[in-house]
Order: C-alpha cells, then sequence, then structure tokens
C-alpha cells in the first residue's frame, strides 16, 4: 500500500494518458440528469467530483450508493457506473435496473462483469489496471468521472489542464505532505476522529474517513459546515480528549463558511486539545482536492504503523461479503 500511495501522480498521469487516447462515443440524445453510482473506494470519486462541479453542472447529478436508483431515471439520464473489480453487486444490480430504464450507460472498471457488459453493448468504458485494492485506485475514477462529464456536455471546463497542475503540485509537494501527514498521524492515534470540511470539501472529508476507517482500523466521521452549525456542534458538549477534529480548509471556502471554522475551533478546542487544521494547496479546487486526498492517504498509512495494523486486511468486509455470497440476490 505505500508504494500504492506514493504512485498517485502517476496514477494520475495514467488516466490522464488513457483519457487522451479514448475513443469516445457520443450519446444520441439530450441529457436531462445524470447519475453516478458506485461504493466504497469505487464510489467515492463521485462524492468528490460533485462538489467540484455543482457550480458548472448544466443538468442535475446524483450520486448513488445503493442497489435501487432514483424514480427519475430514464432515456434522457446519463448513467455512469464506477467498479474496480467489475463485480460489484450493488453496482451491477442498479445498472441492470439503468438499462431497463433505457439509461444512457457508461462506466468505470478494471474487469468483471461491468466491463464486459460495457462490451456487449457497445458502451463508453474507461478501465485501468487490476488487481489492487479499490481505495488505492482512486485518481483513475476521480480523473475519468471529469473527464466523462466534459464530453458529455455536462460541465464546459476541460479538466484536463487541471489534472495536470495537480500532478505537478504533488510532486512538488511530496516531502511536505508526507511530514505534514506524520505529524498529523501521530496527533490523531488513540482517538476518534472528526474530519471537518466546508461545502465544497465533504467528499474529500469523507474519502479521508474512509482511508482511516480501512487503512488504519480507525472509527472516525466526517461533518460538513455550514449544515452541522444547525445540530451536530451541540454534540460537541459531550466531547472530550477521545476525540480528535481534524479541519481542511481551502482559501476558496465561503468567506462566511471560512468564519465559522475559525469560531468553531475554538468551541470544539474547549472540549479536546485536539484540533488540527490542514490548508489545501493548489491554484483551483481540483488541486487543491487533490492535494487533500494525498495527504489523507498517507495520515493513513502513518496511523496503520502507529496502530500496528494490516493495511491490506480488509477481513470484515470480506466476512459480510461471504456470507452475503450464501444468499440468492
Amino acid at each position: 500500500m505505500k508504494e500504492l500511495i506514493a504512485n498517485f501522480s502517476l496514477h494520475l498521469k495514467d488516466a490522464v494518458d488513457l483519457i487522451n487516447s479514448f475513443n469516445f462515443k457520443a450519446s444520441d440524445r439530450a441529457i436531462h440528469n445524470v447519475v453516478i453510482t458506485g461504493l466504497g473506494g469505487s464510489g467515492i470519486g463521485g462524492s468528490a467530483v460533485l462538489d467540484l462541479v455543482n457550480d458548472q453542472a448544466i443538468v442535475p447529478i446524483h450520486v448513488n450508493k445503493d442497489y435501487d436508483i432514483p424514480a427519475f431515471v430514464g432515456r434522457h439520464t446519463l448513467f455512469i457506473a464506477c467498479s474496480y473489480s467489475g463485480n460489484t453487486e450493488e453496482t451491477l444490480t442498479a445498472v441492470a435496473k439503468a438499462e431497463e430504464k433505457g439509461a444512457i450507460i457508461a462506466c468505470i472498471s478494471s474487469g468483471g462483469t461491468l466491463k464486459a457488459k460495457a462490451s456487449e453493448n457497445g458502451y463508453n468504458c474507461l478501465s485501468m489496471i487490476g488487481g489492487n485494492p479499490p481505495r488505492s485506485m482512486f485518481a483513475y475514477p476521480f480523473s475519468f468521472l471529469l473527464y466523462y462529464l466534459r464530453a458529455y456536455g455536462i460541465i464546459s471546463e476541460d479538466p484536463i489542464d487541471h489534472l495536470n497542475a495537480g500532478i505537478q503540485l504533488l510532486e512538488r509537494e511530496s516531502d511536505n505532505i508526507k511530514r505534514e501527514a506524520d505529524r498529523l498521524a501521530q496527533a490523531l492515534q488513540n482517538t476518534t476522529a472528526q474530519i471537518l470540511a466546508c461545502s465544497g470539501s465533504i467528499g474529500v472529508a469523507a474519502r479521508m474517513r474512509q482511508q482511516l476507517n480501512e487503512n488504519a482500523k480507525m472509527l472516525c466521521w466526517e461533518a460538513e459546515v455550514p449544515e452541522m452549525n444547525h445540530n451536530e456542534l451541540v454534540g460537541w458538549e459531550g466531547g472530550n480528549d477521545s476525540f480528535s477534529c481534524l479541519m481542511l480548509r481551502n482559501e476558496s471556502d465561503n468567506p462566511r463558511n471560512a468564519k465559522r471554522m475559525d469560531i468553531i475551533k475554538t468551541i470544539i478546542g474547549a472540549k479536546t486539545p485536539h484540533v488540527y487544521e490542514v490548508w489545501s494547496k493548489g491554484n483551483s479546487n481540483i488541486e487543491r482536492a487533490l492535494y487533500l486526498v494525498h495527504l489523507g492517504d498517507w495520515v493513513s498509512y502513518y496511523l496503520s504503523e502507529l496502530n500496528e495494523v494490516d493495511i491490506i486486511d480488509i477481513k470484515s468486509i470480506d466476512l459480510l461479503k461471504s456470507e452475503l455470497s450464501k444468499l440468492p440476490l
């Protein structure tokens, strides 16, 4: 896993190369809405991308993480399915239902049933190297989703220049990112962490939470400002030094939300000494998102070392899948 995390910028480069050589097939009808379906390490790219394109998407975009699909899905829905293995049962079930509705299907997968289905039916399918933990391949679905949304005309801005700038940023900041991640890992160890982010970065916060869950075997949760100010902030009245708060901050955050973060820091700081801020770097929201994702991946790696756990092991998920396989779908 350490090597896979270190190769994040190389994965981004490969994703851009795959995009540039892809033979895209345009839709034969207008698109009125978009559904991105996928779960776990395969699906988190949809959550992160949605944050980044909300201000420019010309139609509604819905991120789906279930067997079922929204009732509005129909012939004018672009339905993008993300499954790294190509065999995620929830995603395959959702795709079958979207097909029944006559949706426009596009896929992201390294193989399995989903890729075979795409080939059989002539769906657009962007693929990547297989055989790795899905959570280590974030660069591919993230980049591919941005590309699909541009290629299908949902967003106007070409993401490629921003992805290339993000690659350069990560390579330039590599040592600094690892030093900061090591410091944060030591600070967060032996706490239950809240990953706090402003609207526009909650997908990145969810990605960081997932990485701490899977890689470091830690319970934590993400929260969004301003929504958490209307309920969860009061929950911190029961906080203590067994909890921590990691605040993800961007210079592009809404000014009122940025001020909220300043105030929240003081409020939560009265309940626990473990309150930390991380400021992203980069000249665009895509660059800033990639910076925070990579930082979070390294934090999860260093915490796995500190916690003395097997970073690859996901025996709880394997057990769940084994039990489900005994039941008819």
